[in-house]
């Protein structure tokens, strides 16, 4: 783990593009459970100088060719995205994000209701679990990524094993082999095994995702690695994701 400050601007530039991506990774992946503020402070006093490097040395900048390349299963390592963590207990090694090709992805997230409180830990509550999946739908249009966020699927399991990226996989397949019905996805919010303050706030927040058309911007993307910018409305701060190839990195 790195513990000492990123390196001075004109140390960036004399690092491998390696260098800087293994440098980001490990100061971002143990701060991810960070609150949003923390997150936010750390991107501008720590993280911006090795993104704004990165970004200059960009490989795929055409944005057709990133959405060639985006295909397949992404995890986030490291967010500022408030959807990411507006339930508690995410299980942060089984949140994936996964590109098909016919301009559908999902993010899919695991959470295990009173994993965080010490009493339930021990207890069979800690076998129940949720899964959340946020489906977008994708385009390329005059060299930009338009985004739309389509449907919400849930679901509550008890016993469940790991969700797995091939089990996420699966899970994201099965749901695309159907017409998706977007007008459910408010109803469902009824499932969320959560307080009831917590699924107030999860509720309009899920609400306000299926209405949004976010802005998304590649920083950074060769085939295992991408840095991405997106913004829900133009007056919201910008958020920064890192990701990486679930097939390649071992999170």
């Amino acid at each position: 783990m790195i513990n000492h400050p990123v390196s001075a601007s004109n140390e960036l530039t004399n690092q491998s593009t390696e260098e800087l991506k293994q440098q980001l990774i490990q100061l971002a992946k143990p701060r991810d459970g960070d609150s949003l503020s923390q997150k936010n402070q750390f991107y501008q006093n720590t993280l911006s100088p090795l993104f704004e490097e990165l970004a200059t040395r960009n490989p795929v900048t055409d944005v057709e060719q990133q959405a060639d390349l985006v295909v397949g299963v992404w995890t986030p390592i490291w967010s500022t995205i408030p959807f990411q963590d507006m339930l508690p207990g995410r299980r942060r090694e089984q949140s994936y994000q996964i590109f098909r090709e016919d301009g559908y992805y999902a993010n899919i997230a695991r959470y295990t209701p009173g994993m965080e409180l010490p009493l339930l830990r021990s207890f069979s509550f800690n076998l129940l679990v949720y899964d959340l999946m946020l489906i977008q739908k994708y385009e390329i249009n005059q060299q930009q990524w338009q985004i739309e966020n389509v449907s919400i699927k849930q679901a509550v399991r008890i016993g469940a094993s790991k969700l797995t990226q091939q089990k996420a996989q699966a899970w994201f397949d099965k749901v695309m082999a159907s017409p998706l019905d977007t007008s459910q996805s408010d109803a469902m919010l009824l499932k969320l095994p959560f307080s009831k303050k917590a699924k107030q706030k999860a509720s309009k927040q899920l609400q306000g995702a299926t209405k949004a058309k976010p802005k998304l911007e590649h920083l950074y993307m060769d085939e295992n690695f991408r840095l991405v910018k997106s913004q829900r409305e133009s007056k919201q701060r910008p958020s920064y994701t890192i990701t990486v190839r679930a097939e390649k990195y071992e999170c």
